[in-house]
């Protein structure tokens, strides 16, 4: 008697949304750097501490107001963003070029999820782990500086704004690269060069040209201005520019990495 051919089971056909995948991949990006919150969460504080000891105590009575609050205050939001921006950065990054090293990136490619549904869980874990970072190292450096909130919305406007864009950005550098050199250069000779020359422990407005003119094109002085701003009320720079600018970044990079989703760029063997 012939057996009955054996009929593999249909794929599941999702309409609209992936919900389920998209929540699986977003709570494995947010488990895998709390897995290691040594790394993550205390190292980034540590280093905002130091940077506190180093550019406040150190320099107490010595450093005038600035926009007429004391240097703790000024610096203080600089500091938050600082960590937003490059653990945001480090977490999509470093997530994604793993799979590629260790030939993992089947793993994602090849589950019932769409481009979007990829990047949104990709991006929306690295801007989770950019915000706790940023919310836990604003309370470690009140101690020494007391802000007070000016604006929320913009605390939370170029806040969140910073962690998405970053999140994208360090997956698209992380599909780009090759090796961990390529993404420890664009880390090294980009990413930070951009953070401190963005106006996080001075004014911009105070430097001489061409450094004030050049500094209006790097987009991190805006996000850095518009974050102090919803703490201290003061941009250094025009508000409307930087508003404009983040959800011009965010939209661009978000069809950048589309992109690369769905045409497999570098993901494909």
């Amino acid at each position: 008697m012939p057996q009955a051919a054996v009929i593999p089971p249909a794929p599941r056909d999702y309409h609209g949304v992936n919900w389920e995948g998209l929540r699986t991949l977003y709570l494995r990006e947010v488990r895998r750097f709390w897995k290691v919150g040594a790394q993550t969460l205390a190292a980034p504080v540590v280093t905002a501490l130091l940077y506190m000891l180093v550019f406040v105590v150190a320099v107490r009575g010595a450093a005038p107001p600035i926009e007429g609050v004391n240097f703790a205050t000024f610096v203080a939001p600089g500091l938050i963003m600082m960590q937003i921006l490059g653990n945001a950065f480090s977490n999509s990054s470093s997530s994604l070029l793993q799979a590629k090293m260790n030939g993992l990136i089947g793993d994602f490619i090849t589950p019932p999820l769409s481009p979007a549904e990829q990047v949104a869980g990709f991006t929306l874990g690295a801007a989770t782990r950019g915000v706790v970072v940023g919310a836990v190292t604003a309370l470690a450096v009140l101690p020494f500086a007391h802000p007070s909130i000016a604006h929320l919305w913009a605390v939370v406007y170029f806040g969140a704004g910073a962690a998405l864009i970053m999140g994208m950005l360090g997956l698209m550098a992380a599909i780009w690269s090759e090796k961990f050199d390529h993404i420890a250069a664009v880390g090294n000779f980009i990413i930070m060069p951009m953070t401190f020359l963005s106006g996080t422990f001075y004014l911009v407005s105070r430097l001489p040209e061409p450094f004030r003119s050049a500094s209006h094109y790097n987009p991190f002085l805006y996000l850095i201005a518009g974050f102090r701003y919803g703490f201290i009320g003061h941009a250094d720079g025009s508000l409307a520019v930087g508003v404009a600018m983040t959800a011009s970044l965010t939209v661009l990079l978000g069809l950048g990495c589309l992109w690369m989703f769905a045409t497999g760029y570098k993901m494909k063997t």
